[in-house]
């Protein structure tokens, strides 16, 4: 085994210790010591590792010639769509999610899939057989995917070397460590140095990388932040486990936007590609009912249409509650705070429980005008006309602002059939308004009520 000298560092400040303490000396902070390599011993790095990695050289700028390579089409649209159009050759990619949200599942399905790409699937937490079960389940569209279960980052090394995939998934990087490092897999250490040089490979040789990473019970990717920040793409799996529906979203992307989604229905023969949003997170009633609205919003470029779900009932207790489900808790108070003070209507004595379908979680400030209908449907238990959806953001004056790419909100209201869409009358005067749809402008929220309740006009 390689010999190396390692010290221990304080993640918080940096104070550097020759033995793990439990607390900071310097910044007083709690088990905040981890294991780091500080030298290793000339030539301890292995032969298979040494001749994976290709070398470099500086050049100028100017002679460095242009990657034209096209992006890879994965064969799902969904996941391209997040990637920006699809995978960048040579890019080192992180897949981050709740345990049994599904990653390996798609990332299986990405290997699987009939993309004409020779993929090596290495697994550290699965034996072959345990992958060709589900594989079988979830069909096999690519007969040039490989499947290798191992841990050892130098024999994954050899085998990248010897087989020359166009795509490689590791499942995950937890579990893989190096013999040159002396702490066990999942170490601070053991993924920093894995991370890395799966990056050097990725760049030399062009082949491009999907990593899935653990999270901790914050809902952070597991590790060193220092792994978010060497890979080139971060993607983040998200959805309730009781729920059918998952959503891939991407919080970094060095090639291209950033907040992109991408929504998936679980199903028995894995994660289906759901193309428009809207028909998932809108219900279709017998009948109207108080305290439900629809909400414009966008996520990324993306438009979508979502159910917006409130409860105004009286306060049985001197405090009443406040209860949000898939929005900001502190954002909806707000919005109480702005009805009661500029409609008058007395939430002071209701508890109010708001709620989104589809066990979504939206930080759109585009939908105020949508929960604020919401919360006045329900509270005067009147329902919202039939074909009217919201989307406008609301400020602590009560007046309603334009929410970010309204037009293309208003475009898709009206592809879904809706009649009517209630915006801020602050909205451009040469915005575009497609036909089949009225668009109805208001300033202050006190007007919000003539445009909700058409039906009784």
């Amino acid at each position: 085994m390689a010999k190396v000298k390692t010290a221990y560092f304080c993640t918080e400040c940096g104070y550097e210790a020759p033995k793990w303490m439990g607390r900071c000396p310097a910044c007083g902070e709690w088990n905040t010591f981890t294991e780091e390599i500080v030298a290793r011993e000339s030539g301890s790095v292995p032969a298979a590792m040494t001749s994976a990695l290709p070398r470099s050289t500086p050049q100028r700028v100017g002679e460095i010639r242009s990657n034209d390579r096209p992006r890879l089409d994965l064969g799902n649209a969904e996941v391209n769509r997040v990637l920006g159009g699809g995978l960048v050759p040579g890019s080192l990619v992180l897949l981050g999610g709740e345990p049994g949200i599904g990653k390996s599942t798609l990332s299986l399905q990405i290997a699987l899939a009939d993309n004409g790409l020779k993929t090596l699937y290495v697994s550290g937490e699965e034996s072959a057989e345990q992958i060709k079960m589900r594989a079988d389940r979830i069909g096999i569209g690519n007969d040039a995917c490989m499947v290798y279960s191992e841990t050892l980052l130098e024999n994954i090394m050899a085998q990248l070397e010897e087989q020359r995939p166009d795509l490689v998934i590791i499942d995950s990087i937890q579990t893989i460590y190096t013999d040159l490092i002396e702490s066990s897999a999942g170490s601070v250490s053991q993924i920093r140095e894995c991370a890395a040089t799966l990056l050097k490979y990725a760049k030399g040789s062009g082949t491009s990388i999907f990593i899935i990473g653990h999270i901790t019970k914050e809902g952070a990717i597991a590790g060193p932040k220092i792994l978010e920040h060497i890979v080139d793409v971060v993607l983040q799996f998200e959805g309730d486990n009781n729920q059918v529906y998952r959503i891939l979203r991407g919080i970094k992307n060095r090639f291209g936007a950033t907040f992109e989604i991408g929504v998936f229905e679980m199903l028995d023969a894995g994660l289906r590609p759901v193309g428009n949003p809207s028909e998932i997170l809108l219900t279709h009633y017998d009948a109207p009912l108080s305290g439900i609205a629809v909400g414009a919003s966008v996520d990324g470029i993306r438009p979508y249409l979502i159910e917006v779900q409130a409860l105004v009932s009286n306060a049985a207790y001197g405090t009443p509650q406040r209860t949000a489900t898939g929005f900001d808790y502190k954002r909806m108070s707000m919005l109480l705070a702005v009805l009661e003070k500029r409609v008058g209507m007395k939430m002071y004595t209701k508890d109010v429980f708001l709620n989104f379908a589809g066990g979504f979680k939206v930080a759109d400030p585009g939908l105020d005008l949508a929960i604020i209908a919401a919360v006045i449907s329900s509270y005067y238990d009147r329902p919202i006309g039939e074909g009217i959806c919201c989307a406008g953001e609301v400020g602590l004056s009560g007046e309603v602002r334009p929410a970010p790419r309204t037009e293309q909100r208003i475009s898709e209201a009206a592809r879904l059939g809706f009649r009517r869409i209630v915006v801020s009358g602050y909205l451009p005067k040469g915005a575009k308004r497609p036909k089949g749809i009225e668009v109805v402008a208001i300033n202050s929220i006190d007007q919000l009520p003539r445009a909700l309740f058409i039906n009784e006009e």
